[in-house]
């Protein structure tokens, strides 16, 4: 009888608890190996002239995927770390481990899908999935697809019908394959990872005054954390702040990695409903992880067009580029003090509140009049949550050209900053009036007039 070889290749899922997947091919594998691959093409400027993924994306990416290499080293894997074309990377890996059965999560990313679809042709190894990164899978939900129409339209089906069924989350099935021998050849994943790093110009600083520790350790601490506090109770209240731990959960970068599942923060919000209170502030965390899951089924549902600038609107939007605008958006040097403050943090930081990506998005779009596929892929260059669904589900909602019936978003930016920051605190902790700018060179003949339409 043939052995089973399994390969996991780990992409958004960096767990092992409530590892549907993970579960499933340890029932069935005889071997197994592990591998993560750092696709090359992230580290260049190829994106709308950003990185697809920035330095401080990087190093929690990196601290994610040195808490899986030590779980796996406690059961006696190694995890595998390349950086390389995906395709190639893990079509040579399956050949040199002769492996015949590769596990990897669904994805709804169309280059991502399509990445799945090459190596299936260019190998000979089956293909087992699952979906590790939302509450329910596809055909529960693309079997209705007239439900995407608009959030409001699906919130209402799942609501109705769909969040009961929300599943517990699994525990790690202890039972471990034993490793394919080959696989224990490979270099140690912090030799890898320090490699990457000296390349990349990272530091040991980057690793230990980054906001957020990524991994799946840090990720349960924090989740733990945060149902402990009374912070749920008042979530509705406190999430449009721009600054502060506390005002919202922080669990969308540990989303975004999959070192935590949604449906760990949907029963750890269950819970506290059942031992503390169940309100409001607590129903709108759920309502924000539905927001999360429905940009995961339009990206699938969109394909191609999630990227599109026309996206799902009937025309393109009236927007131009102006080179030095966006410069100074990205930089923080804007005549909007609130932008630049909201921009810095982003820099600095690698994260922005919820309210914050909504005002200087605003802004690029409306104020500045620019291409909104280029605030897109800074956001993804910048952001540790980035989540392709999510990102550019987002962008083109603020667009007014993503699935939404009432069009585009346009923000006051002084009516925000009077409601959000009246007496300059975020602003001038961000120092957002330090390298105020003004809008537009002086010099006529280098640089357009604005035309568009205020």
């Amino acid at each position: 009888m043939l052995k089973i070889n399994t390969l996991y290749w780990f992409t958004h899922d960096l767990r092992l608890q409530d590892n549907l997947l993970l579960n499933n091919v340890c029932d069935f594998s005889d071997e197994m190996s592990f591998v993560y691959v750092l696709n090359e093409s992230d580290f260049k400027a190829n994106n709308f002239q950003q990185r697809a993924m920035g330095k401080r994306r990087l190093v929690f990416t990196l601290q994610a995927i040195s808490n899986l290499a030590l779980q796996l080293a406690a059961r006696g894997h190694n995890l595998i770390l390349l950086k390389g074309n995906p395709v190639t990377a893990i079509s040579n890996l399956c050949e040199k481990l002769r492996v015949n059965t590769l596990a990897v999560a669904h994805q709804v990313g169309v280059y991502e899908r399509q990445w799945l679809k090459e190596i299936e042709q260019n190998t000979s190894v089956r293909l087992h999935g699952a979906w590790q990164h939302t509450l329910w899978h596809d055909t529960e939900i693309l079997s209705h697809p007239a439900y995407l129409d608009s959030f409001s339209k699906y919130r209402r089906f799942v609501e109705k019908q769909k969040t009961s069924e929300i599943a517990e989350p699994l525990t790690l099935n202890e039972l471990f394959p034993p490793a394919t021998k080959t696989a224990l050849d490979f270099m140690s994943t912090e030799q890898v990872i320090g490699d990457i790093s000296q390349s990349e110009g990272l530091s040991d600083e980057d690793f230990t005054e980054s906001l957020f520790q990524g991994g799946e350790h840090a990720a349960s601490a924090h989740l733990k954390s945060y149902f402990d506090s009374t912070a749920p109770s008042t979530y509705k209240e406190t999430r449009n702040e721009l600054d502060g731990w506390q005002l919202s959960t922080k669990f969308s970068p540990y989303l975004a990695q999959g070192s935590l599942s949604p449906r760990q923060v949907w029963h750890g919000v269950e819970q506290y409903e059942s031992s503390v209170t169940k309100n409001e502030s607590t129903y709108w965390i759920k309502f924000e992880l539905l927001w999360r899951e429905y940009f995961q089924w339009l990206a699938l549902y969109q394909g191609e067009s999630l990227f599109s600038f026309k996206g799902q609107a009937n025309s393109k939007p009236l927007t131009s580029f102006f080179p030095e605008r966006f410069k100074k958006w990205c930089e923080g040097e804007t005549p909007y003090p609130l932008v630049n403050a909201c921009m810095k943090q982003l820099n600095q930081t690698g994260f922005m509140s919820n309210r914050g990506r909504q005002i200087v998005a605003s802004c690029l779009v409306n104020e500045l009049c620019l291409d909104w596929r280029y605030g897109a892929a800074y956001f993804q260059q910048q952001l540790l949550d980035y989540d392709v669904a999510s990102n550019w589900g987002n962008w083109q909602y603020i667009a007014g050209v993503g699935a939404d019936p009432r069009g585009g978003r346009h923000f006051n930016i002084e009516k925000q900053k009077a409601q959000y920051d009246p007496n300059d605190v975020f602003i001038n902790h961000w120092l957002g009036k330090q390298d105020f700018q003004p809008l537009d060179s002086v010099d006529a003949a280098d640089w357009p007039v604005d035309t568009c339409a205020q």
